[in-house]
Parts: C-alpha cells; sequence; structure tokens
C-alpha cells in the first residue's frame, strides 16, 4: 500500500483532541472491576488533555475515584457509515484537579460548554484531567496508528506569557474580531458559516478553537506562537489568507 502524504495522523488527532466535545468515557467498575461505558461532556487543556466536569453521584465518577485508569473515545461523527469517519481511543488516568490548575481548567472546560454555568458549582461536581498515556488513531483503511502522548499534546516550554493571557485574548477576539473569526471558520476551516457568529473558545501556542453552538472548528497555526504580539501578527496572517481564498 502507498503511503498517503494527505494523512497525517499527529495533526489528525490533536485536532479531535481540540474540537470534540463530547465522547465515551471507558471506567472500571468500582465493585468488581467490570467495564462500564458512559457518554460525557468535554473541553481541552491549554495542552490538549482532556477536561471532564462530572458528579461524584455518577457510576463513572465513582469508578474513577477507585481507579482512575480510563479510555475516552472521540470521533468525527461524519455523515453516512461511522466506521468510516476518524476516532481515537485516548487512554490514560483520570485525576480530580484542586488547587491553583482549578481556575484554568474551570475557564476553559465552561467556555467550550458555556450551559454547565448551571451546575459547575453543585458541591457533588469536580474537574477531572485525563493523563494521557497514549493514543490509538482509527482513520480508515490503512490509517491506523499508536501515538505516544508526546506526540498529540502541545509543548507548553516558554509559553507562560501567552497562556496567562488566553482570557484576556478570548475576550478581545470575541468583542473586536467576529468578522474575523467567522472568515477564519468558511475560508480556512471550510465550516458553514451562517447568521450565527463564531466565537473563540481557547487560544493555544498551536492554535485557536472557534464554535458556533452547532460546531467547533480548529485553526492551527503556521507556527509555534508563544507569546501575545507574535499570536496577533499570525492572526494577522491568516486573516490576509483567508481574505485571498477564492480570488
Amino acid at each position: 500500500m502507498r503511503p498517503d502524504p494527505e494523512f497525517d495522523p499527529q495533526v489528525l488527532t490533536r485536532s479531535l483532541l481540540r474540537r470534540r466535545r463530547q465522547g465515551a468515557l471507558a471506567t472500571l467498575m468500582a465493585e468488581g472491576g467490570a467495564p462500564y461505558c458512559s457518554l460525557v461532556n468535554v473541553a481541552s487543556d491549554v495542552d490538549g488533555a482532556p477536561i471532564l466536569l462530572i458528579s461524584r453521584l455518577a457510576v463513572h465518577t465513582r469508578n474513577i475515584l477507585a481507579d482512575p485508569r480510563v479510555s475516552l473515545m472521540l470521533d468525527e461523527r461524519a455523515a453516512g457509515d461511522p466506521l468510516e469517519g476518524a476516532r481515537i481511543m485516548v487512554a490514560g488516568e483520570a485525576r480530580e484537579i484542586t488547587g491553583d490548575a482549578l481556575p484554568g481548567l474551570r475557564r476553559r472546560y465552561l467556555s467550550a460548554h458555556p450551559d454547565a454555568e448551571g451546575f459547575v458549582d453543585f458541591p457533588d461536581f469536580g474537574f477531572f484531567r485525563i493523563q494521557i498515556d497514549g493514543v490509538h488513531l482509527v482513520a480508515g483503511f490503512g490509517r491506523i496508528v499508536d501515538l505516544a502522548p508526546e506526540r498529540v499534546l502541545t509543548d507548553l516550554t516558554d509559553c507562560a506569557a501567552l497562556i496567562e493571557a488566553e482570557p484576556d485574548i478570548i475576550a478581545h477576539m470575541n468583542a473586536e474580531h467576529l468578522d474575523a473569526m467567522k472568515l477564519y471558520a468558511a475560508k480556512l476551516a471550510g465550516a458553514t458559516v451562517g447568521d450565527e457568529n463564531w466565537r473563540c473558545t481557547g487560544c493555544d501556542p498551536d492554535g485557536i478553537d472557534l464554535a458556533n453552538g452547532a460546531g467547533v472548528v480548529r485553526i492551527t497555526f503556521p507556527e509555534r506562537v508563544c507569546e501575545p504580539l507574535a499570536l496577533r501578527a499570525v492572526l494577522r496572517r491568516l486573516a490576509d489568507q483567508a481574505r485571498g481564498h477564492g480570488r
């Protein structure tokens, strides 16, 4: 079989980690160890690791507290045969996050799932982050790849300035650059653009995430960005590129 130059397993896996908002979570039953699977909402941490907001009243949370080993499946949900779409199986350990790391996870999760504002502060809910041990990608016939964590997680070395500025960046984009984000979604991500505005839900060294309620797209940067001034320059170039499409 000839290699497909269009297929980049690392890019596809990173995109699924960032774009998918729901997934199938597999845990081990606290009593007996039998497999248990449930549907969960998912967001991504700044490095791409999955974030969960789950209740201690749920079976999967009780299972995680007894044994943190989990598997999470995220898929394209493509039209037609679902087995023809790409999917990843993330293996790792789900750990509850407290202390200084909690505000960042909370903000990123609520940016992806604003409806969770209504129950995020209920005492039985907590934020859990999946520490990835490995990812298994299935993207069609002959496209099955196992990926180590360092190939799918974003390197945050020397990017503290960008991470610290992320809340302000998101707020600025959503207040001042709605037209640009609609342009990014339509021309760079190929999304169908209607009357609804696209909003920025996340920013990291590798790209930005945009959502319009019905869909999520990932705009990947042409190079790694680690500070706000460099981000501004890259976004300007992407806007110029998007405006040039179709000319």
